[in-house]
C-alpha cells in the first residue's frame, strides 16, 4: 500500500465503504439487504423533519432504491427487532449487536447528556424516580401518556415528564419499544430487547471503545482520527491509544491523502475500487455527509443545514439534500408535499465539475422518489443553477405522459 494516497482515491473508498459501488438491486428487497446496509453504515441517524421523509428511512433508499418502508418498520417492531435506539452519532437506529457496546455510555450518562437535561436530572431525581415506576407499572408508554403531561414543543418546551423519560433513556434505564407516529413509547429494556443481547455481558470499557471504532473505521473505509472517534461521539480520552492498537494489530493501515492536513487511516479490508457509478439523493444526515468537514474534503463540498436560517438569509434552501452522481454531489432543495400529492423542487444547484448529464439523472432520480414515496407528480421551480435545465426535462417529461382517463 502507497503511503500517500489522491484524493479522488480517498473518495472513491469512501464510498465503497458506505456502499455505492455495488448497484442497487433488482430483485425483491428484503431484510438481507436491510442487514448488508446496517453491516456498511453501523447505525442509521434519526431526525424528526419530514420535508421529504424521515431521516432514518433515507439511507436504505440512497443505496437500495425504492425499497419498502416496513422492512424498516419491521426491524423496529417488537416481533421481529433487528435494531434498538440509542446516542450514538445523534439519535440513533443501531443493531442490536452494538447494545453491549454502548453500556459504558449509559453508566456515565449524566457526564455526557445535553447540559440542560443532565441539569434537569439533578434537581429532579425524585421525580425521574416516579417516572421510571410508571414505566415499570404501565409500559409501554409515552410521555404524553402521563396524566397533565404538556409540553410547548421541541426540544426546549419539553414537558416535565418528558425531561425525565429522555434522562431515563440517556442511562440506559429505558429504552424505545416502539413509536405511535414519531413519537416514542417507553419500556424496560429487559422486556424489549432479547434476552441474548441483553443479557450479554458488557465488555471492558476500553474494549468497547476499540469495537466502535473498528466499526467506524469500516464505515468510513479511510478517515483521519477525528472523523474515526465522531462517528459514535467518542472523546479524545476514550480514544486515547485505541486508534495506535488498532494499527499494531493490522487493522487501520497510516496513510496521507492528497490535500488532507491531518493523519488518515485506511481500514485494512476497506475496497478501492476503479470508478464510482453511483446515483443517488441523500439524507442530510446519511452517514455519508453527516460529518461536515469530511463532505467537503471528500466532495470539495461545503453543506451546512439552513432549515433553522431565517428564509431570507438562506443560500440554498429549506431542507437540501446531496444528490450524489459517479463521485461528484450536486444538491436539491426538495419537499414531498402529501396532501397535494406532489414531490416540489424548489431550486437545485449543480457543484463545480458536475457533468453535463446531472440534469437529466437527477430528473430520473426524482422519478423514482416520487414513486418510492407514493406522490402523483413532480413540480419543479427553476431556481439555481441547475433548475431551469430540470425545469425543462420535468417540461418535456410531462407533455410525454398521456393524461389519465377520466372515470
Amino acid at each position: 500500500m502507497k503511503e500517500k494516497l489522491s484524493l479522488a482515491t480517498a473518495r472513491r473508498i469512501a464510498l465503497a465503504a458506505q456502499g455505492f459501488a455495488d448497484p442497487r438491486p433488482t430483485g425483491a428487497i428484503t431484510r438481507r439487504h436491510l442487514q448488508r446496509v446496517l453491516d456498511r453504515t453501523g447505525l442509521l441517524q434519526i431526525d424528526s423533519v419530514s420535508a421529504v421523509v424521515r431521516a432514518h428511512y433515507m439511507p436504505l433508499y440512497s443505496r437500495l432504491g425504492s425499497y419498502p418502508m416496513a422492512l424498516l418498520d419491521d426491524a423496529m417492531a417488537p416481533k421481529k427487532r433487528m435494531l434498538f435506539e440509542y446516542w450514538a452519532h445523534e439519535a440513533s437506529l443501531l443493531p442490536l449487536e452494538t447494545f453491549p457496546l454502548l453500556r459504558w455510555r449509559m453508566a456515565r450518562a449524566e457526564d455526557g447528556m445535553y447540559a440542560g437535561l443532565a441539569k434537569f436530572g439533578r434537581a429532579n431525581r425524585p421525580y425521574i424516580e416516579e417516572i421510571f415506576r410508571q414505566v415499570v407499572d404501565r409500559g409501554p408508554i409515552a410521555a404524553s401518556d402521563i396524566e397533565g403531561a404538556k409540553g410547548s414543543g421541541g426540544w426546549w418546551g419539553w414537558s416535565q415528564e418528558k425531561h425525565a423519560f429522555e434522562w431515563l433513556f440517556w442511562a440506559g434505564r429505558i429504552t424505545t419499544h416502539s413509536r405511535r407516529g414519531f413519537e416514542r413509547l417507553y419500556d424496560l429494556p429487559e422486556r424489549v430487547l432479547p434476552a441474548g443481547i441483553y443479557d450479554r455481558p458488557a465488555p471492558q470499557t476500553e474494549d468497547a471503545h476499540r469495537d466502535l471504532l473498528r466499526i467506524s473505521a469500516r464505515a468510513h473505509g479511510i478517515a483521519t482520527g477525528i472523523c474515526l472517534r465522531d462517528y459514535f461521539r467518542l472523546s479524545p480520552a476514550d480514544m486515547k491509544g485505541r486508534l495506535e492498537e488498532l494499527v499494531e494489530t493490522d487493522e487501520l493501515i497510516p496513510v496521507r491523502v492528497e490535500g488532507w492536513d491531518r493523519q488518515a487511516y485506511l481500514h485494512a479490508d476497506a475496497r478501492i475500487p476503479r470508478k464510482i457509478q453511483a446515483r443517488a439523493l441523500l439524507a442530510p444526515f446519511d452517514p455519508l455527509v453527516f460529518e461536515r468537514t469530511r463532505a467537503e474534503q471528500l466532495f470539495d463540498f461545503r453543506y451546512r443545514i439552513e432549515i433553522y436560517t431565517p428564509a431570507e438569509k438562506r443560500q440554498y434552501g429549506y431542507y437540501v439534500l446531496p444528490f450524489l452522481l459517479g463521485e461528484r454531489v450536486a444538491r436539491i432543495d426538495l419537499k414531498a408535499d402529501r396532501p397535494a400529492s406532489i414531490l416540489r423542487v424548489h431550486a437545485a444547484y449543480a457543484e463545480p465539475c458536475a457533468p453535463p448529464e446531472t440534469a437529466a439523472e437527477l430528473y430520473e432520480e426524482l422519478q423514482q422518489m416520487r414513486d418510492w414515496l407514493g406522490l402523483e407528480s413532480i413540480e419543479v421551480t427553476p431556481a439555481g443553477d441547475l433548475g431551469p435545465g430540470l425545469s425543462d426535462i420535468a417540461g418535456r417529461s410531462a407533455s410525454l405522459t398521456p393524461p389519465l382517463a377520466k372515470a
